[in-house]
């Protein structure tokens, strides 16, 4: 069994509540705009929102499913039906919900309900959102570049301050290996230079 819904039942039955809730959609679809009470535009918003989507899809079963929704046997509902899926349908294609808005507008005077007015957004999706949402995604998918170009970035420098420390190694072994042998031939030269017989040498 469905969960029932909550709040108070808009008829007397679940099939008058459901009458009811298909002749404010056909009256919304077909005016665009329509005054009633709070209750009745929130029980309507998810009611009309849905309709509009199965709209959105376009197909033979979506079409016959909203058919079936709002009363199939009236020509005039059937009406409705068609300008849904030709003409809201369309406007509604790049928006991804929220179609339908609702107005606070006071009570009313007789039993003093609280009245809204209940209308479909049918104004083009505004670049600016759009570009937002571009720049979001686009913000997002950067993200792990720049990470991966980070770490890049640190290992060529790693790798290059190596590269920096070894020839000053190197340079230091070829001193420590060249001192000895510069030694060793200063030595032979001063034992030739006093077998010689050079006064200076033996100095």
């Amino acid at each position: 069994m469905p969960t029932p819904t909550k709040g108070a039942r808009l008829g007397g039955s679940p099939a008058h509540e459901k009458q009811m809730l298909a002749n404010l959609a056909v009256s919304l679809f077909e005016h665009r705009s329509i005054t009633t009470t709070v209750t009745k535009a929130k029980r309507l918003r998810p009611y009309a929102e849905r309709l509009i989507t199965h709209a959105k899809k376009g197909d033979l079963a979506a079409r016959r499913r909203v058919v079936a929704e709002i009363s199939a046997s009236n020509a005039t509902n059937q009406g409705v039906v068609h300008e849904l899926f030709t003409v809201i349908a369309p406007a509604m294609a790049e928006r991804p919900g929220g179609y339908t808005r609702i107005t606070k507008i006071g009570n009313r005077k007789g039993d003093n309900a609280p009245m809204a007015v209940i209308e479909l957004v049918m104004e083009p999706v505004s670049p600016k959102q759009k570009v937002v949402r571009d720049a979001e995604a686009a913000t997002a998918a950067a993200a792990p570049a720049e990470d991966t170009a980070a770490e890049e970035t640190e290992q060529v420098d790693e790798v290059a301050a190596e590269t920096a420390d070894a020839p000053d190694a190197e340079a230091s072994d070829d001193a420590a290996a060249e001192t000895p042998a510069d030694t060793e031939t200063d030595e032979a030269a001063a034992e030739a230079a006093a077998e010689d017989g050079d006064p200076e040498a033996e100095k």
